[in-house]
């Protein structure tokens, strides 16, 4: 039997101190890095990913249609465009189908509020460049000047801030095919005309605009942060942006800062350390397991169940990351019933159990059972007992009977009628040492 333990939560507490006030920071790594994380993010635990773009109209392979159409080409993205699309059909081509014409943002802060997270965070610009915001910077390649004509991020901010959940904001430092970008790439990112004529006005309008409370960097790997220009970024946002107190941000500003360098640590997508970390960190995954954006022909056993989402968030949780789930909605607008239910369910899970999860208090002490007991027993041999030990299973209305293990730990009697399904449950221990 799996049973697996969160009080190691407490561990964390001291990489989450809060902000010291009036503390200027310089543009370098060791300035940078001397930040504390503001508390709110460790207290989090769970947040919604939303890879959204101009990439959910063909909505096949996945987010890198482009890229994989004529970047680097694989044969199935380029049989697809041969299959369904004229001679001489472009990616820009797809934008005025990227409608959103079912958005309804109040309905997805509302479902996403259910799921049980406590922030999200919206692709603003994935690798393709395009915008869900009217970027000045991006003319005529943003949801404004084309497609939906309308204000994706600020319209999602809006409501999602409503529910008081923490709005943040994924941005893609690269662009695959802007010219400048290109440019710069072919001097060996000696120049730096892409970072400073597109790059960093768009990501100063994004902060000053939106304020969010995430900055999730992306699209790092090609170049150092000295041709990103990251340090001097972070140091305006940590110093004198509109969110300087408030903002966190994660490690991808350069191809060597991952897992070195930044706010919390990502590492690499899906990343799990499989041990506890002395640095904050957040595992990113996807309900499908194909893709981040959306994709048509997505089949039931290509998804993520919901038993394996809430054992990959308590994993998380318990070594002291944050989980974020990610949804890729429609070109219409829609997120997909089938990751409605994944998020709802979730939701109906912290309901119940969402205290082992969110909290971590003194004596208490968490276990979590990943598989169905099959006798009426179970013993822990971890928690030290004391006369006033007290014993629950959550979403169950009576105190457990135990007895304690001369060699250390407990016995504990479980309500066998009480296990069914597939689902993760949670014994509350408290008066542990």
């Amino acid at each position: 039997m799996s049973v697996h333990f969160s009080g190691l939560q407490k561990l964390f507490l001291a990489v989450t101190l809060p902000l010291v006030i009036g503390a200027r920071y310089f543009p370098n790594w060791e300035s940078i890095d001397s930040r504390p994380l503001p508390s709110w993010y460790d207290e989090a635990k769970f947040g919604i990913f939303v890879h959204w773009g101009v990439f959910s109209v063909p909505a096949f392979g996945s987010e890198w249609f482009w890229w994989h159409w004529q970047g680097q080409p694989f044969p199935a993205y380029v049989d697809f465009i041969k299959k369904n699309y004229p001679p001489g059909f472009s990616y820009p081509q797809f934008a005025p189908d990227f409608r959103a014409q079912f958005f309804d943002p109040e309905q997805w802060a509302e479902l996403f509020q259910a799921s049980g997270a406590k922030y999200v965070v919206l692709t603003s610009k994935h690798h393709e460049g395009f915008t869900t915001w009217g970027s000045p910077h991006s003319w005529n390649w943003n949801s404004v000047d084309t497609g939906p004509h309308r204000d994706l991020v600020g319209d999602l901010g809006t409501a999602v801030r409503k529910r008081s959940l923490h709005y943040g904001l994924y941005n893609s430092l690269y662009e695959w095919f802007h010219p400048l970008y290109l440019s710069d790439k072919k001097s060996g990112f000696k120049k730096q005309e892409f970072v400073f004529n597109k790059l960093l006005p768009e990501l100063y309008d994004l902060v000053t605009r939106y304020k969010p409370d995430v900055i999730w960097s992306d699209g790092d790997w090609e170049a150092p942060d000295t041709y990103w220009n990251s340090t001097e970024f972070l140091a305006w946002l940590y110093n004198d942006s509109p969110v300087k107190d408030t903002v966190v941000t994660n490690d991808r500003w350069g191809s060597d800062c991952s897992c070195r360098h930044g706010g919390y640590y990502n590492c690499e997508d899906k990343y799990n350390p499989g041990k506890l970390l002395k640095h904050k960190w957040e595992k990113c995954t996807s309900v499908d397991t194909f893709s981040w954006g959306y994709r048509k022909n997505m089949k039931l056993k290509e998804l993520l169940n919901l038993p394996i989402i809430i054992q990959d968030l308590v994993h998380t949780v318990a070594l002291g990351g944050n989980y974020l789930l990610n949804v890729g909605p429609t070109a219409e607008g829609t997120i997909p019933p089938v990751f409605e239910e994944r998020l709802r369910g979730v939701g109906s899970w912290l309901k119940v159990n969402g205290e082992a999860v969110y909290t971590s208090k003194g004596s208490t002490v968490y276990a979590f059972l990943f598989v169905r007991p099959w006798k009426p027993v179970l013993e822990l041999s971890a928690p030290i007992t004391s006369p006033s030990t007290n014993v629950m299973l959550l979403g169950y209305p009576n105190r457990l009977k135990w007895s304690p293990i001369q060699s250390g730990g407990l016995m504990i009697s479980l309500p066998l009628e009480i296990f069914v399904g597939d689902l993760v449950w949670t014994l509350k221990l408290d008066s542990v040492k």
